[in-house]
């Protein structure tokens, strides 16, 4: 099965009700994180509709800094991150498996890095991500 971005319809908002409905069992470690970060990292969570992108987005934000870009597909949710090249010896630095995310190509200046979060496993590297990026300048 292919996996497919959700969340198309700019009428449906991203309830927590919707986001269990199409993440299935990945909701999970979705409503794990979103507490966990809410709670205890600061961070506050905004969808909204993208037209250029067709779909909902939420940006995940420490004040008025965006930590990461979150998004639902088909059996997880992903956590897109975008780093300069300064950053990519403190990220080496940090004690995370290799496995857990995806360096993306460039785009632009920014690096992107991915998590596919589908199982609670996979939060530890996450937080130890978002610590950083909340601390990068």
């Amino acid at each position: 099965m292919q996996n497919i971005p959700l969340l198309n319809d700019s009428a449906i908002f991203p309830t927590d009700e919707i986001l269990q409905k199409f993440l299935g069992t990945s909701y999970a470690a979705f409503a794990e994180m979103s507490a966990n970060l809410t709670e205890n990292y600061g961070l506050n969570f905004e969808w909204k509709y993208y037209r250029d992108s067709k779909a909902w987005l939420c940006k995940v934000a420490y004040k008025k800094k965006t930590v990461f870009w979150l998004s639902a597909w088909s059996e997880f949710f992903r956590a897109s991150f975008f780093f300069l090249d300064r950053h990519l010896e403190g990220i080496a630095a940090l004690e995370i498996d290799e496995n857990a995310f995806i360096v993306e190509k460039e785009w632009g200046k920014m690096i992107p890095l991915i998590f596919d979060i589908s199982e609670k496993e996979q939060l530890p590297s996450l937080y130890k991500i978002v610590e950083f990026k909340k601390n990068c300048k």
